[in-house]
C-alpha cells in the first residue's frame, strides 16, 4: 500500500551541468500529471509525463525539470538579421531626415533578434531525463511506500475497533427476539385487561416471528464479514487498491445503514452510531491511498 502524497528529487550530468527532476504528489480522485520544464529541454515535456504516468496509478503529480551550472546555454544574436535591421534603420533615416539611432544597444531589446542555442543533442537530453527522472520516482516512491505502512496499520488498527462493534450486534441479536416477545405480551396483556378474552399463544409467537424476521440481522452482519475479509486483503496488496477499498467502504456503509434501519433496539442503535462514525474515518483514510 502507498500513500499518494510525497516528494522525490533527481539529478543527473548534462554537458557539464545537471537536469534536475523534482515531484510533488498530492490526493486526487483520478490520475493527474502535469510538467513544467524549462525552455531549454521544453520539446522532451509530453515524454518527461508519459514516463511519469507509467509509474502511478492515481493521485496529482506536479513535475518540475530544469538545467543547473553551465548546462544553461547564453543567449546569442542573430547577426544577419540584426545587420538587415541596422541598415534598414539607417536608410529610413536618412530618407526621412532625421539622426540614425545612436549605438547598437536598441537592436538587443528586439527578441525576435534573439536565439537560444538548442541545450545538447536530443539523445542526450532524453538519456539524462530518463536518469533524473527514475531517481525522483524512486525518492517518491520510497516515501509514499514509508507513509502508506503507517496507514496500514491505522487501518487494521481501525478494522479491528470496527469488528468488536459487529460482534457486540452479532452478541445482541439472539436477545432481541426474546425482548420483542416480553414488550408484546405486556402491550397485549393491557390491551386485554379487564375484557374477557385470553391471549392467543399461537398468535403471539406468529407476532413474534414476523418481527423476528424483520429485525434479523444475521445476512448483513455476513456480508460484512466478508466485505472485512475483502478489505484486509486489498491492504496487504502491493497494488493500487485506493479506489477498490473506497467502493468497498462505500459497500460496508450500506450495510451499515441496512442494520440501523431493521433493529429497533436502543443497544444495537448506540452501536450502530459508533459503527458508522468509525467506518467514516476509515472512508476518510482511504481517499489518501493510491
Amino acid at each position: 500500500m502507498r500513500s499518494m502524497t510525497g516528494f522525490g528529487r533527481g539529478t543527473a550530468p548534462l554537458s557539464g551541468g545537471a537536469v534536475v527532476v523534482e515531484i510533488r504528489s498530492l490526493n486526487h480522485r483520478y490520475l493527474d500529471v502535469h510538467a513544467r520544464v524549462s525552455s531549454d529541454l521544453a520539446e522532451h515535456a509530453t515524454w518527461v509525463e508519459q514516463m511519469v504516468r507509467q509509474q502511478v496509478a492515481r493521485g496529482r503529480y506536479d513535475i518540475s525539470v530544469r538545467v543547473e551550472g553551465s548546462v544553461a546555454p547564453q543567449p546569442r544574436m542573430v547577426l544577419s538579421h540584426a545587420r538587415a535591421l541596422h541598415a534598414q534603420m539607417n536608410e529610413l533615416a536618412k530618407e526621412l531626415g532625421v539622426s540614425p539611432p545612436q549605438g547598437l544597444e536598441w537592436l538587443t531589446a528586439l527578441p525576435e533578434l534573439m536565439e537560444r542555442p538548442s541545450l545538447a543533442d536530443a539523445e542526450e537530453a532524453r538519456s539524462a531525463l530518463s536518469e533524473a527522472t527514475k531517481s525522483a520516482l524512486a525518492a517518491l516512491d520510497a516515501m509514499r511506500g514509508a507513509e502508506g505502512r503507517s496507514m496500514e496499520t491505522d487501518l487494521r488498527e481501525r478494522v479491528s475497533s470496527v469488528r468488536v462493534l459487529i460482534d457486540r450486534i452479532r452478541a445482541r441479536a439472539p436477545e432481541m427476539s426474546q425482548e420483542y416477545r416480553g414488550r408484546l405480551q405486556n402491550r397485549l396483556a393491557k390491551l386485554l385487561s379487564g375484557q374477557h378474552a385470553a391471549l392467543d399463544p399461537t398468535r403471539l409467537e406468529l407476532e413474534v416471528a414476523l418481527l423476528a424476521d424483520k429485525s434479523d440481522v444475521s445476512e448483513e452482519l455476513v456480508r460484512l464479514d466478508s466485505h472485512f475479509e475483502q478489505f484486509d486483503s486489498f491492504v496487504a496488496s502491493a497494488d493500487a487498491v485506493g479506489r477498490r477499498l473506497d467502493f468497498l467502504l462505500q459497500e460496508i456503509g450500506r450495510e451499515v445503514n441496512t442494520i440501523g434501519s431493521k433493529c429497533q433496539d436502543i443497544a444495537v442503535a448506540h452501536t450502530v452510531v459508533e459503527l458508522k462514525a468509525e467506518v467514516e474515518r476509515l472512508r476518510e483514510q482511504v481517499q489518501n491511498v493510491e
